[in-house]
């Protein structure tokens, strides 16, 4: 009996640093933003308790709708793009027919181990209008010089940047999710006849439904949580991105520069719900397409 509690005791007890860890810097952190959403600091009377005052406020302010807006354009830009990049380069490499591949591999993954805020500095001189390369070689053709940092121009210069420095992450995981793929599919749908293309269509893709799952959802985090690129290239065009051009940088901005920190947080769990529901829209869409798609495969077998 003493070796079988021990035993049982002994789960609890490696699972215990990770509780406490996320006790102390995560749930404890949430708890206390919660607390300060529900006050205000008043120049007369202090800091009151105001319920849910500042969510009402939030929800009308139209710098944070604006901000949520651009975000939510910005995911349906950039990723797709990224993770159609992504996806060809993992079937590339899978295929066997790239020379170097391994050179290859690395040097997608290169730019998601260099630091975002060096990889928006890196950008930031290239699409410079007067320094970047880009603008004096264009003085040097007659031509006029792009405008990468204006407004029309700027949401998708931030998604190019993204784009650059998560292509290769994602790729990493598609390319893992390849390799899991038993051979004796490959073998079966060649003996069938079918061909290179017809494998990554019938085979290939679908396997990889889960991982690409799990890539959109990074990706909607990601892109909602949009702050370090928008907050660098922000010193060299600040014409064009305010401090609530995404609505992370607002938050930051109420907090640490207005000083307004009872509201910053309550942006900040406005925020949070916003990538919740999204992420639970693309669970349930992904989820809705898999069980159609199945029911389909069923009543195709069922009628043969």
């Amino acid at each position: 009996m003493t070796g079988t509690r021990r035993h049982r005791a002994a789960g609890p007890l490696f699972v215990a640093p990770f509780l406490a860890l996320f006790l102390l810097l995560f749930l404890a952190p949430l708890g206390y933003a919660a607390y300060l959403s529900l006050f205000q600091s008043r120049l007369i009377g202090g800091t009151v308790f105001v319920g849910l005052d500042n969510y009402t406020q939030a929800l009308g302010d139209p710098q944070l709708l604006h901000g949520v807006g651009r975000v939510a354009l910005f995911f349906v830009i950039q990723v797709p793009v990224m993770l159609l990049l992504a996806l060809l380069f993992a079937l590339a490499l899978d295929s066997g027919l790239l020379r170097l591949a391994r050179v290859i591999r690395l040097g997608i993954f290169v730019p998601y181990a260099v630091p975002s805020v060096v990889a928006a500095l890196m950008w930031g001189y290239l699409y410079g209008p007067d320094f970047g390369p880009f603008a004096q070689l264009s003085r040097k053709l007659d031509l006029p010089a792009p405008h990468f940092l204006s407004d029309g121009w700027m949401l998708g210069s931030l998604a190019n940047i993204v784009t650059w420095e998560f292509v290769g992450y994602n790729m990493i995981i598609l390319y893992a999710a390849l390799r899991t793929i038993p051979q004796e599919l490959y073998e079966a749908a060649a003996v069938d006849g079918a061909g290179a293309w017809r494998i990554a269509w019938s085979v290939k893709l679908p396997a990889l439904r889960p991982a690409l799952l799990l890539t959109l959802l990074f990706s909607v985090i990601g892109s909602f949580q949009l702050f370090n690129e928008p907050n660098l290239l922000m010193k060299i065009a600040p014409d064009v991105i305010s401090s609530s051009y995404t609505a992370n940088l607002y938050a930051y901005s109420l907090a640490f520069t207005g000083q307004q920190v009872n509201y910053a947080a309550t942006v900040s769990f406005l925020l949070g719900l916003v990538i919740v529901i999204a992420s639970y829209g693309v669970l349930l869409t992904a989820n809705r397409g898999s069980r159609e798609s199945r029911a389909g495969r069923d009543s195709i077998g069922r009628a043969a």
